[in-house]
């Protein structure tokens, strides 16, 4: 018998209806000969409606507190599909993700996976129950509750796959596999049958909602084979594995885009060693995530740089900028957030030069302006202005002989969690 971990987001358990329909999923399974471990989001806006009634109470709640509210949409969700289990005649049990032994370091909010001891999982297992477990918690040594922040549950799934060494991991969304971009903005978008982590690892990290990066570098690490795959039919989804055969002709893989994107420009910084090394210790010591880094040229010994952060972080980063002007003594810092990463991402890059150059004709050709530019071996990202996404999207996917006739599958809301 070969053993599933499958993992539902909020989207796919909104309602009982889905809820049911969920469980009839995992029955299937079952009945298919297969050992089931299951990996469930809270319900629907459960998660929001929590945040929202929490910030009606005080602006700033506590990390501790939230932590403690936050799991309570998960708990409901695994105890209902087990009982929805039960009413179909199956033997499920349900845990928490302390109960499944998630132990986590003590960072509220955005925990960290420190290990996993998942005893009760495997003896429910031997005793051929399906288990339910909550996504996006766990518990430190000393017994608090943490969660894991946003994309928990995928990586609650793929941790756990790798800790009970899984045949496979299904990850179950709203879409019936991993696209050439995102079929909601591009309807000829192309489904991949595979694609390997790394590419995906760029794609989820340059904005592609469909997986966590968390999730896929855990899955790269310890070699889960993932497969997204929709929660609303029964299509073949899409593997990610270590190397993924490339399709006769396409260059790229995927195409990303990420509007939570901010740029912040410190003008007039001397040109001395240890300058950058002071503004983004400093910015790392805060807990500021930076991305894109541009330095331009030196006049009068003084020295521009422009990064990008998170819209999230713009505030943050700017007040950590300004209490380092005393020592630092540049002449202005300004900011910009009505902006956009596009990026495109391919293993065939390596070996096919003129594909950024090919890129940036088709941004200009839509009369956009590149702003910043980040390349790797196998993604090139631009920083441009909004307004015109749709259309440049599009534009880059028939560049790069993407498009296909057949339909994009989208069966609900997107689910990021």
């Amino acid at each position: 018998m070969s053993l599933y971990v499958m993992k539902f987001g909020g989207s796919s358990v909104g309602d009982t209806e889905r809820m049911k329909r969920v469980a009839k999923r995992i029955a299937d399974k079952q009945d298919e000969g297969h050992h089931c471990v299951v990996v469930v989001s809270a319900m629907g806006d459960t998660t929001d409606e929590l945040i929202d009634q929490a910030k009606q109470l005080n602006g700033q709640p506590p990390a501790r507190e939230m932590d403690m509210l936050m799991t309570t949409g998960e708990q409901i969700s695994v105890a209902l599909l087990s009982i929805a289990l039960h009413g179909i005649g199956r033997d499920a049990v349900s845990y928490t993700g302390w109960q499944a032994g998630f132990r986590t370091d003590d960072t509220h909010g955005r925990a960290r996976i420190n290990e996993i001891v998942p005893r009760r999982v495997l003896e429910s297992l031997e005793k051929n129950r399906i288990v339910i477990v909550a996504g996006f918690q766990g518990m430190t040594l000393d017994g608090e509750i943490t969660t894991l922040g946003r994309g928990g549950s995928d990586t609650t799934a793929v941790a756990l796959a790798a800790a009970i060494k899984a045949d496979v991991c299904e990850i179950y969304t709203d879409v019936d596999g991993i696209y050439s971009t995102d079929p909601r903005i591009v309807k000829s978008a192309r489904k991949l049958k595979e694609i390997s982590y790394d590419e995906m690892l760029e794609l989820a990290n340059l904005g592609a909602a469909v997986l966590h990066p968390r999730a896929v570098e855990y899955a790269k690490r310890h070699q889960v084979k993932l497969v997204v795959r929709s929660s609303f039919n029964t299509n073949e989804g899409t593997v990610v594995k270590e190397e993924a055969s490339m399709e006769q002709g396409v260059v790229v893989s995927g195409i990303a885009y990420d509007k939570n994107v901010a740029r912040i420009s410190i003008l007039g910084v001397p040109d001395m060693p240890g300058v950058l090394a002071q503004v983004f210790g400093k910015l790392a010591e805060e807990g500021v995530d930076v991305d894109i880094i541009v330095q331009s040229g030196v006049q009068n010994k003084k020295a521009d740089f422009s990064f990008t952060v998170s819209l999230d972080d713009m505030e943050r980063a700017k007040e950590v900028i300004e209490q380092m002007h005393a020592t630092l003594p540049y002449s202005e810092v300004t900011s910009e957030d009505n902006l956009v990463k596009v990026s495109i991402v391919g293993a065939g890059m390596v070996s096919h030069p003129g594909v950024a150059a090919q890129m940036f004709e088709v941004i200009s050709k839509q009369g956009v302006s590149i702003k910043m530019v980040s390349t790797s071996e196998i993604k090139v990202s631009c920083v441009i202005e909004s307004g015109n996404l749709q259309h440049i999207i599009q534009a880059l996917h028939t560049a790069y002989n993407l498009d296909t006739t057949e339909q994009a599958f989208v069966g609900g809301p997107q689910d990021r969690r």
